[in-house]
């Protein structure tokens, strides 16, 4: 899981700044720059959890010296094993670095995870091609290398589109203040539609950082978009007194189709919880006062069946709830991944509810409550009692509109079952403690 959101989830708050080259006449250029041709390469989305926003790589040929090779920013390490690596990256330490590759190899990465590439050429003058050209031979020195991966804003396309402004003088920033009518979450949804699990998870975890419209500068993170947007601009190349525009010859090296669109996450979590948890209310049954119950109280018939489901459903609640609510609440103390921080949702999913994993998997095994105490009993109140009342926080929040973050896909289609589960555990879930004068 924290692997998973390291992949995904960067801060929103901090924009790379392209760092100024002191010395361009430190540089070796080619003689001629007629000879030097620059193409940008785009690749479309993967199935696996870090390429599902596809990746972007320039590729540059060099007729004079014999030079093929694609400049591609999406290399990492995973230095000190997994473990390690996913705590780093969940504190919001992550370094990418630069990596080049001749073509053959690179493209038969590409056909290997069955994505499609294409290739465009970039048309600029000569003094362009100097300012593109000394860009990437300042970020090939060692020092240069690895940088601050942060997914929205300095990630392998952003560094595409920012040394083409750079060339370009500034014209492609101009869309800084043009808005676009989607947010970051629009687009996070999207582009994991294909690994359901993964988008509602992002979904949860988030904040309303991501909520927001993009501009079509920021826009430009993703690969797909990045090509369109080029394709629009004009070049200062010129044939026969017409200027062409700034991609040209487009190519598609390989054609694979995309993922496949998974069941909405939504659906399938609406339909685990409330299902299950309706049946249950079903099975229902009044179990009358007894000689060591100070009142009557509610349970379930059929028990050995109907507690074991009861116990699954408490499992999958406890587990979900208590690792979206760790990692919601760890990040205000250890991560610099402020898309986490402030989330509203942890009024739904609290950490503590890790702890109920024991609990269901009693019913699971012993089917019946779980006992309860003098001592407990008064405190077990006050949690589902607080439970219940964070979930009415939660909706009326939502539909009145209270609060920045988008949270109506949860409070439509997950916030129902887990009220109702709650309440169930609530009624049949705890064995209410007998009498202090009770001998048995």
């Amino acid at each position: 899981m924290l692997l998973m959101l390291g992949l995904l989830i960067l801060p929103l708050s901090r924009v790379a700044a392209l760092e100024a080259i002191e010395s361009p006449d430190q540089y070796t250029l080619p003689a001629d720059m007629s000879a030097v041709h620059f193409y940008l390469i785009t690749v479309d989305v993967g199935d696996r959890i870090w390429d599902n926003f596809g990746h972007t790589a320039l590729r540059v040929i060099d007729e004079d010296a014999n030079i093929d090779l694609v400049f591609n920013w999406g290399l990492f390490r995973i230095n000190g094993g997994p473990v390690a690596f996913s705590y780093n990256f969940f504190k919001g330490i992550m370094n990418y670095e630069l990596g080049t590759k001749p073509p053959n190899q690179e493209f038969a990465m590409y056909r290997a995870q069955e994505r499609s590439v294409w290739q465009d050429k970039i048309n600029l003058t000569n003094p362009q091609k100097e300012i593109l050209y000394t860009r990437l031979l300042w970020n090939s020195q060692p020092e240069n290398i690895v940088y601050p991966y942060q997914y929205f804003f300095d990630n392998c396309t952003t560094r595409v589109r920012d040394y083409l402004d750079e060339a370009l003088s500034g014209r492609l920033a101009v869309l800084k203040d043009g808005l676009t009518d989607s947010t970051f979450r629009d687009q996070v949804r999207a582009h994991y539609e294909s690994v359901a699990l993964i988008g509602f998870s992002l979904d949860v975890l988030m904040n309303s950082n991501i909520d927001r419209p993009m501009t079509e500068w920021e826009a430009m993170f993703l690969p797909l978009t990045l090509r369109e947007q080029l394709y629009l601009v004009e070049s200062d190349v010129a044939e026969n007194g017409v200027r062409n525009m700034l991609l040209s010859g487009s190519q598609q090296i390989m054609q694979f189709p995309p993922p496949t669109v998974e069941t909405d996450p939504y659906q399938i979590a609406s339909i685990t919880l409330l299902a299950p948890v309706l049946l249950l209310f079903l099975m229902l049954k009044k179990i009358p006062m007894s000689y060591f119950a100070t009142h009557s109280r509610i349970g379930l018939n059929l028990p050995g069946i109907n507690f074991r489901l009861l116990g699954l459903l408490g499992i999958l609640v406890a587990l979900f709830s208590g690792i979206y609510g760790i990692l919601m609440l760890g990040s205000w103390f250890v991560s610099g991944h402020l898309d986490l921080h402030h989330n509203i949702n942890l009024l739904l999913f609290w950490p503590t509810d890790l702890l109920g994993i024991f609990v269901a998997l009693r019913w699971l095994i012993f089917c019946r409550p779980w006992p309860m105490t003098h001592n407990s009993s008064p405190f077990l109140n006050y949690y589902m009692m607080a439970h219940v009342f964070g979930m009415a926080v939660y909706a009326a929040v939502t539909f009145l509109q209270l609060a920045d973050q988008s949270t109506l896909n949860i409070s439509l289609y997950v916030l129902p079952g887990l009220t109702l589960f709650t309440v169930l555990v609530w009624l049949v879930g705890f064995e209410p403690a007998k009498p202090r004068n009770s001998f048995f």
